[in-house]
């Protein structure tokens, strides 16, 4: 008789610390609180009309003299955490937590207080920089490498919860990686508790750096439940190198439209696998400078592999300026590498390029779509560009796939197989060659008010 032994791999677990104490201790000084004070306009209501002579005359003049305090600027205040990161007082916190203000008074963990400027805000990461004078050299606390940061690892929150003052929570990661709302988000999970007020304040790894600034929670009744984000260091320490450098954030820019890509359009395109950033538009910019294609996946970017969209725009917007990166892109089968200089993105503007434009106005179906030839009536009804080519859908029928895709009446088809359409024609073509090469999906170029997306739809 066989026995089969299990065998229990030991993994090394890093016990709870018994006190967050003396990590308390030791960062407390470089985080403050943080107290913005905002002018709020004078109410400007309807006031009431009253004829010079009524016996009322008196009444209103008397009720709106005893509420004029009322119709005065009023002064707002606002609560929010921060840090300081070095010893001649820079600052970091929230951008949503000094916007609009007119005046920022920092409070230290010694009770000092002291008055900030800003320095650089980056809406799109919610990040903001702050400066302070001080006399004396300033307690500050060290960037981490949240990439280093592991789900499980043990963290402490610092800040001004609800305005009750200094504050600390201790929790793990929950996850890392996540995103909200912005394309270079990459937010760290964790169960610390965070609440109102601690947005901008520190969260800690367990050697007193900071591998995130507490940024957002998620919950139905504005309390801490246990979700909250912290904006990753990996993140959060670019955006504010550039802020204190320049004042400003200085992304990359690639100048190109792209989408994800799905199982079927990865069929359609030819490619083995979902992957990659699916470019759907090229306007006048460095990747078109370059001999960028619409059509072409992006899959690597300086050596690595981009998974998504979100993955190239992170990294792109991590590159310097002006620096030249290698790109490789997927086109017709094979792979092609691109040299690309990056322009500015804060800098950059978007045009869209012309297509062919037909002569014959011809109308026909295909793949569930009623078709029509490029008229200059449908371009004025569409508020298209004089020059603006392919086919307008005219209808989608409601059972056909196209519908399930969300190709609507209106929209534009200027691509189908990754070769451009002007004729109705041009699209039985691409199907025929699409069958005897043996694909199972056409890829089409959609566009709708300008925005280009592509659709693969099924040729069985």
């Amino acid at each position: 008789m066989a026995f089969a032994i299990a065998q229990v791999i030991a993994t090394p677990v890093r016990a709870a610390p018994e006190s967050f104490a003396d990590l308390a201790d030791k960062v407390s000084p470089a985080v403050v609180n943080i107290t913005t004070s905002t002018t709020v306009a004078a109410s400007t209501g309807p006031q009431p009309i009253v004829p010079e002579g009524s016996p009322f005359e008196d009444f209103f003049r008397d009720f709106l003299d005893r509420n004029e305090d009322g119709q005065r600027p009023r002064r707002s205040q606002a609560l929010g955490s921060g840090f300081v990161i070095s010893e001649d007082g820079f600052i970091v916190t929230n951008n949503h937590v000094i916007a609009g203000a007119d005046e920022i008074l920092v409070e230290f963990y010694s009770g000092e207080e002291l008055p900030a400027e800003v320095i650089g805000t980056d809406p799109n990461t919610d990040l903001a920089l702050l400066k302070v004078e001080s006399d004396v050299p300033l307690s500050f606390v060290p960037w981490g490498d949240s990439e280093n940061a592991r789900v499980g690892d043990w963290v402490m929150a610092m800040g001004n919860p609800l305005g009750q003052g200094f504050s600390v929570s201790s929790g793990i990661i929950s996850a890392r990686g996540r995103a909200l709302s912005g394309s270079y988000d990459d937010y760290i999970q964790t169960d610390a508790a965070i609440n109102r007020g601690n947005s901008g304040g520190p969260l800690f790894n367990m050697d007193g750096e900071v591998i995130g600034v507490n940024t957002a929670i998620l919950s139905p009744n504005g309390g801490s439940i246990g979700i909250g984000f912290a904006m990753s260091s990996r993140v959060a320490e670019g955006v504010i190198q550039q802020l204190s450098e320049y004042g400003e954030t200085r992304r990359g820019w690639l100048g190109v439209r792209i989408q994800d890509v799905t199982d079927d359009l990865a069929e359609g395109l030819g490619l083995d696998e979902a992957r990659g950033a699916l470019v759907t538009d090229v306007p006048e910019g460095p990747a078109a400078d370059a001999g960028m294609q619409s059509g072409d996946v992006i899959i690597a970017f300086e050596g690595a592999d981009i998974d998504d969209t979100r993955d190239l725009v992170r990294r792109v917007g991590n590159t310097e300026v002006g620096a030249v990166v290698r790109i490789v892109v997927f086109r017709n089968g094979e792979t092609e590498t691109l040299d690309v200089t990056l322009g500015r993105r804060e800098d950059a503007e978007r045009a869209v390029p012309a297509s062919v434009n037909a002569e014959e106005p011809i109308e026909g179906e295909a793949l569930g779509l009623s078709l029509s030839e490029m008229t200059d009536e449908l371009r004025t009804q569409l508020g298209l560009p004089a020059d603006a080519g392919g086919l307008v859908v005219t209808d989608v029928a409601g059972d056909s796939e196209a519908y399930e895709k969300g190709v609507r009446a209106g929209d534009v088809i200027t691509e189908a197989g990754q070769q451009p359409v002007s004729a109705v024609s041009d699209i039985e073509d691409r199907i025929a060659e699409a069958k005897d090469a043996g694909r199972k999906s056409l890829l089409l170029l959609v566009r709708r008010e300008g925005d280009p997306r592509f659709v693969a739809l099924s040729l069985e």
